[in-house]
């Protein structure tokens, strides 16, 4: 080749290369604008998923930011080049705290049937924020398998709602503008439970749980028809017509702690078959087993029968023995009671006044489901004498057995 026709050939491989270069520029360039784009595609969707994502409930959004830099863009050209380099990015997440939350003073508040309770709920708020107008207010009840929430009271600014059997009976404490306590009056057995504070005020809201507890006593119960006849529905319409309510597993576990043994298996709030021990015995689960709350679990409502515990508080009215110069079979115990402008007491009324006041009585005597009992709080010889305790004798026959009579006179 002479030397024409070697320079003629150098000029074409240089000018092939300036073209593959400018080419290649021309593709980073490209990929730069793609990859920027992408970023910012990326960015943009961040921001719209955490914004969907916001919910009322402590819940801020993160705040992404990304700096597209000098240094990100050579690390873009570079990624041009070589296709296997990962592109790296620095995100800067600022998360901040709750700026509305909510608390109470007591976690469990104490009372009894007929008194009042004070449910503490106090709102903190960042200094940034001011109580709105439109800040609500929501109390609820939880039920005892939690699965559902009852409607109390709702306040928001001037407008104010309770509900059910709670219509009248409630109010917020409102001491301050921060205060969204709950006062309930004239306390029923259904008051016992959990309640939920709920303050909304915008995006911002808090939550706090309190018990409400009754002072009572826990007794099994089983009608005339004999042991472990009652399904659920049974068993709770047997406490209401005793002046109860079905008892809850913690009313249950607080009566054993106080020495409550049974060992016949009952309903217990929840749907659970429960039963305590305090003296493992061999007619009870043997005696080499452990004393505490036995359970048979969560049963059928409407097929599985068993006995009931239940639970009464104190009661308006006085309770007490009729003195009457002669035994009475149970319509005469009936119409005796009416005549001293009274009713015949309940089961449920006699393990009140003995648990609650000392009631102490010898002297069997009618109640109104048809079952003699006496109450005994002080043992003593031919009259409970191992322990104090409301004593059964069963359900007799109405007709003929004569015995007396216990009355219930309530204050209206």
């Amino acid at each position: 080749m002479d030397e024409g026709s070697r320079l003629h050939g150098d000029e074409g491989n240089e000018l092939y290369s300036r073209r593959v270069s400018r080419f290649r520029k021309l593709q980073m360039n490209e990929t730069l604008h793609e990859n920027t784009n992408v970023l910012m595609d990326e960015l943009q969707a961040s921001d719209r998923r955490c914004r969907m994502k916001m919910l009322p409930a402590l819940l801020v959004c993160a705040l992404l930011s990304l700096s597209v830099t000098a240094q990100d863009l050579q690390a873009l050209d570079h990624q041009a080049l070589d296709p296997d380099l990962e592109l790296s990015r620095t995100i800067y997440v600022t998360e901040n705290g709750p700026r509305l939350s909510v608390a109470a003073e007591q976690m469990k508040v104490v009372s009894r049937r007929g008194g009042n309770a004070t449910l503490t709920c106090h709102i903190r708020m960042d200094q940034s924020l001011t109580p709105s107008r439109k800040m609500r207010i929501k109390w609820t009840k939880l039920t005892s398998d939690y699965l559902r929430e009852d409607n109390v009271f709702v306040a928001m600014d001037y407008h104010k709602r309770s509900y059910g059997s709670f219509h009248g009976r409630v109010h917020l404490q409102g001491s301050s503008p921060m205060d969204a306590s709950l006062v309930i009056s004239d306390l029923t057995l259904e008051d016992y439970g959990r309640y939920k504070c709920e303050v909304i005020d915008g995006l911002e809201d808090g939550t706090v749980v309190v018990s409400l507890d009754l002072e009572g006593v826990v007794f099994p119960y089983f009608p005339r028809l004999g042991r472990y006849n009652l399904n659920f529905y049974d068993a709770e319409r047997a406490c209401r017509d005793q002046d109860a309510t079905v008892a809850s597993f913690d009313q249950l576990h607080e009566a054993w702690r106080g020495k409550l043994d049974w060992c016949n298996a009952g309903w217990l709030s929840d749907g659970s078959v429960q039963y305590p021990i305090t003296t493992p015995r061999e007619a009870c689960g043997g005696k080499d087993t452990a004393a505490g709350v036995r359970t048979y679990g969560v049963r059928d409502k409407e097929k599985n029968h068993y006995d009931v515990f239940c639970f009464t508080s104190h009661y308006k009215g006085r309770f007490y023995y009729l003195i009457h110069p002669s035994k009475l079979t149970y319509d005469e115990a009936v119409r005796a009671c009416q005549q001293d402008g009274a009713q015949i007491a309940k089961v449920g009324q006699m393990f009140a006044a003995w648990k609650l006041l000392g009631y102490d009585r010898c002297d069997a005597g009618w109640l109104a489901d048809g079952s003699v009992r006496y109450p005994v709080s002080r043992p003593r010889r031919r009259c409970s004498p191992t322990e104090a305790a409301v004593r059964f004798s069963g359900f007799p026959d109405k007709k003929h057995k004569l015995y007396g009579a216990y009355c219930f006179k309530g204050h209206n």
